[in-house]
């Protein structure tokens, strides 16, 4: 399942209630929380065309409401329970079919089964097949409808909730995967917190510093033999040339950069004494003071969702069959 990663926390509405110590100053704070569109097969009785066009509704909520986000973990989402409420055929040629359906809209956590708010609307719909007839109903849903807002804040605020509440365990879970050498999946955790918690993601920021430093370390020393195999292999401008893509990619916060630098000089000494040009490389500068932390963070966001789209996919067991009934 190619999903990232990963940013969420308490804020204040417009009409400034504040939840907890946590601050935002704006309802579009909101956005950051990341939920996926889930429907299961069989929804409602409903066929497979119908439910395609009520997974590309639900899509177009979460995205209308400033929701979603790439995450490998999401175990947040919104569904929906489909019932048909009545069904007429009109023996006419070709036949109409008159559908009333109830669908009820769902947030919750599909991990642990709990939901955090709900919404349930009538709707019509009419075709010449049992399909047509569905779909005209699921098209009736309307993604910018403003009674969503009140279901869709409340979602939002559990969510945030869980996160304040599960803080710890987010980062206790990111020092058990740095202790075992998995810095994408480490770093992949902590960046699942959204930056609207302030007090978490402040702290699991904290944590991906060291962890992100760890990853550059090991990356750099992998880089590094590759450069001097292949220099020591040929040294030659054309030798030169192939270490130098290794040599590219060390990070200038990395604890081989000085090693990269002097490999670097080497190479352009000996071109210039059998080739008699100078070789025009250069490693990664190193940023101004007050551009590192951002750039760190942006570097390990990166390594984050890298990690995230390169998992095998994969089946998530949802705990939500009590939802339908």
């Amino acid at each position: 399942m190619k999903n990232l990663i990963l940013y969420i926390a308490c804020f204040i509405l417009s009409t400034h209630i504040t939840y907890g110590q946590n601050t935002g100053t704006k309802t579009d704070d909101y956005g950051r929380v990341a939920i996926a569109a889930y429907v299961p097969k069989e929804l409602g009785g409903l066929k497979e065309p119908a439910q395609t066009a009520l997974k590309n509704r639900l899509d177009r909520i979460i995205s209308k409401n400033g929701l979603g986000g790439a995450s490998y973990n999401q175990r947040f989402i919104l569904t929906a329970k489909v019932q048909k409420l009545s069904s007429v055929k009109v023996p006419s040629t070709p036949p109409v079919y008159n559908y009333e359906i109830e669908v009820t809209f769902i947030i919750g956590d599909a991990i642990e089964g709990t939901i955090f708010s709900s919404l349930s609307t009538t709707i019509m719909g009419m075709g010449n097949t049992e399909s047509a007839a569905e779909i005209s109903a699921i098209k009736k849903i309307k993604e910018a409808d403003p009674e969503y807002q009140k279901f869709i804040d409340e979602g939002k605020k559990k969510i945030i909730d869980y996160f304040n509440a599960k803080c710890d365990f987010y980062l206790k879970e990111a020092q058990t995967l740095t202790s075992k050498g998995e810095f994408g999946a480490a770093i992949a955790t902590l960046f699942t917190i959204p930056d609207v918690c302030k007090d978490c993601y402040n702290k699991a920021m904290d944590a991906v510093g060291p962890i992100y430093k760890q990853q550059i370390d090991l990356q750099c020393k992998k880089d590094m033999m590759e450069a001097n195999s292949v220099w020591s292999t040929n040294q030659d401008y054309y030798g030169a040339e192939q270490a130098s893509a290794f040599l590219a990619k060390i990070d200038p916060n990395s604890s081989c950069y000085a090693e990269a630098k002097v490999l670097t000089d080497k190479m352009a000494k000996r071109i210039k004494e059998i080739d008699q040009r100078e070789w025009a490389f250069q490693l990664k500068q190193q940023q101004d003071d007050v551009d590192i932390k951002k750039a760190e963070i942006k570097s390990a966001r990166d390594i984050g969702v890298a990690y995230g789209e390169n998992q095998p996919e994969t089946i998530t067991t949802y705990n939500i069959s009590s939802w339908w009934w």
